[in-house]
């Protein structure tokens, strides 16, 4: 394979038969450029590598290509059109025969004007090229989502403390939130997740103005961002002594999401991962209870390839980053999950969200 992340596209370009592709998705231009300004496309030929952006951005289009040109391989040219840019798009393809268009992001409506634009060109609907070679994180990667890690770690380390009693479930997100921000962050990761009492089996629950109770299960699902680049933490809490139906839930996740981390590996396929979690909980007699995938890619976006579930067919490599994220969520009663963003390497794997598992609080 090519050098650089667009010699690896353009290897994928050829092996497609294709002569060039239009990146519109916002995350894949991050990804090929570093560029992180609202209006962007990238044009990639065989032989050329164009961001296409307006003129709010021509400083910060040449800063940020620069910052990830090693891991790049290739100059970009950066063009500054109006609008969308659709003429220099244009003028750039002129004569290129098959073009790649990125399925997955176009609407139809955009893909009929891009049709139309550059004809005779024929346009064929691509999927996954530029989210596949996302998958294998580079070093530098891999330092920034450590990072988002720690950063997550320290924040909610520095909130569990402070206390949950008494807040609502939106005071205890904002306050992570603030926390991240405070220690370097860029954000969170996502709309951090607060789910306390019986919200708790509600697997995305929405924090709201409940207010945190002795005796509550409380599930936080937290994650910073850094540089664009993510991480996804999930700990488990219950106020005052567990009852013995709490204490089942607690120990029995805690010991699948376990059985999971201790599955991944190189050349493991990602399903497998999902059933070793699964397992424990059946035999707990809470099989029923775990009702979503067990866990998910991590990097520029929260949710990535490769999927972690019982359909999944993914081989794990050295470079992939994913969560391993089983729980159980019973109705009236409330859940629990435990979730950890892994590293696979060439040993096996490295956790990087290191808060301790300890669900017990005084209240």
């Amino acid at each position: 394979m090519s050098s650089g992340r667009v010699g690896a596209l353009r290897d994928l370009l050829k092996a497609a038969e294709l002569d060039a592709l239009i990146v519109s998705s916002p995350t894949n231009i991050r990804y090929l450029t570093g560029f992180t300004g609202s209006n962007g496309t990238v044009a990639i030929t065989l032989n050329s590598a164009t961001l296409i952006t307006d003129s709010r951005y021509t400083e910060r289009a040449n800063e940020e290509l620069a910052a990830v040109a090693a891991e790049v391989g290739v100059e970009f040219d950066v063009v500054i059109a109006g609008g969308l840019g659709r003429e220099s798009l244009a003028t750039l393809l002129e004569g290129v025969p098959v073009i790649g268009l990125e399925a997955d992001d176009l609407s139809w409506s955009t893909a009929t004007a891009l049709q139309q634009l550059l004809s005779p060109a024929r346009l064929e609907p691509t999927s996954e090229l530029v989210e596949g070679l996302r998958e294998l994180k580079s070093d530098s990667e891999v330092e920034l989502i450590r990072k988002a890690a720690a950063i997550a770690d320290a924040a909610l380390t520095d909130v569990v403390e402070r206390g949950l009693l008494g807040s609502s479930e939106r005071e205890v997100q904002r306050a992570l939130d603030r926390r991240a921000l405070e220690l370097g962050a860029d954000g969170a990761s996502f709309d951090t997740i607060v789910a306390s009492g019986p919200n708790g089996s509600r697997p995305h629950h929405e924090a709201g103005d409940r207010v945190i109770e002795s005796g509550d299960l409380v599930i936080i699902d937290f994650g910073a961002e850094v540089s664009g680049y993510r991480s996804d933490m999930t700990r488990s809490f219950v106020l005052g002594q567990p009852t013995s139906q709490q204490q089942t839930m607690l120990d029995a996740v805690h010991v699948a999401q376990a059985a999971g981390v201790d599955a991944v590996s190189p050349g493991v396929v990602t399903s497998a991962i999902d059933e070793a979690c699964r397992a424990v909980l059946a035999e707990k007699d809470l099989g029923k209870f775990f009702t979503h995938g067990t866990g998910h890619g991590v990097g520029l976006d929260i949710h990535e390839a490769p999927s972690v579930n019982s359909k999944s067919t993914a081989t794990l490599a050295p470079g992939h980053v994913i969560t391993v994220e089983p729980g159980v969520y019973i109705p009236e009663v409330g859940g629990v999950r435990w979730e950890d963003t892994v590293l696979v390497t060439e040993a096996g794997a490295e956790t990087l969200t290191n808060s301790p598992k300890q669900p017990l609080i005084d209240p």
